[in-house]
């Protein structure tokens, strides 16, 4: 097996991040360093990370319903709660594919599969999450056509020393539920982008939750609870790319 794909079975992130381990001069091989990406793994290998054994666990998928205030991280320096709190003490080692802001709720997968994490989160998949999103008014369904076309929001910069970016974030559907309530679906991946482009047209969130990624639903999951996913729903989320979806607003009957 591919030094990347070991490490990313192991759990440490997709293969692009474990390519980055590798590179960094982090992973040695039965004692000796290694940093070249052609390198392959015997299952005899004693394969470490900064020193520390790495073994291949059994592929994990899960769906948590994720509450508001808890984080999408491993650790906080503040100890406040994160999303991996809600899961067993002995719970193998899963990372979260993608992210929700500590404010926000709703489905979040955790697995230990980089490869499929890459396929749900890279660009180049387009993969589709919905949103079902709580304003501080009613919505005026005339901007609906400017989140559509796309509005510039700032996020962070690569390095932390640089200014905030501006980005073009625009939305694939904006319907509406209720006065002030609406579904959005993103093909983008920008941090609190929802927030900030209905900022940017002049309106506050006060509820965000994600109800679906790609053919992923949440369904009647309770807040805080998660379960395994079926082997029909992984094989789903591993498809061929979904389908385009033309961009529109509109009205959805309750």
């Amino acid at each position: 097996m591919r030094l990347n794909r070991y490490l990313a079975s192991a759990g440490l992130g997709s293969r692009r991040a474990c390519e980055g381990i590798i590179t960094a001069g982090r992973v040695s091989i039965n004692g000796h360093a290694i940093k070249s990406l052609a390198t392959t793994v015997a299952p005899t290998d004693n394969v470490r990370v900064d020193g520390r054994p790495v073994h291949v666990e059994r592929p994990a998928y899960v769906l948590l319903n994720k509450p508001a205030g808890f984080l999408s991280s491993r650790t906080d320096p503040e100890q406040r709660d994160t999303v991996f709190d809600l899961l067993p003490a002995d719970f193998p080692r899963v990372f979260h594919v993608g992210r929700l802001d500590r404010d926000s709720e709703g489905l979040l997968l955790l697995t230990n599969d980089g490869d499929l994490s890459l396929r749900l989160t890279h660009p180049r998949y387009k993969v589709e999450k919905e949103y079902e999103v709580i304003l501080d008014r009613p919505f005026d369904m005339g901007l609906a056509e400017k989140l559509l076309a796309g509005v510039f929001i700032a996020v962070d910069p690569p390095h932390p020393d640089a200014p905030p970016e501006r980005v073009r974030a625009r939305a694939e559907a904006v319907h509406r539920l209720a006065p002030n309530k609406l579904k959005i679906i993103l093909r983008q991946g920008l941090k609190r982008q929802v927030r900030l482009m209905l900022l940017a047209v002049g309106y506050e969130v006060q509820r965000l939750q994600r109800v679906r990624m790609g053919p992923l639903k949440l369904g009647k999951l309770r807040s805080g609870e998660w379960r395994y996913l079926e082997d029909r729903e992984v094989a789903a989320l591993r498809g061929g790319p979904e389908q385009p979806v033309k961009r529109r607003s509109g009205n959805v009957a309750r």
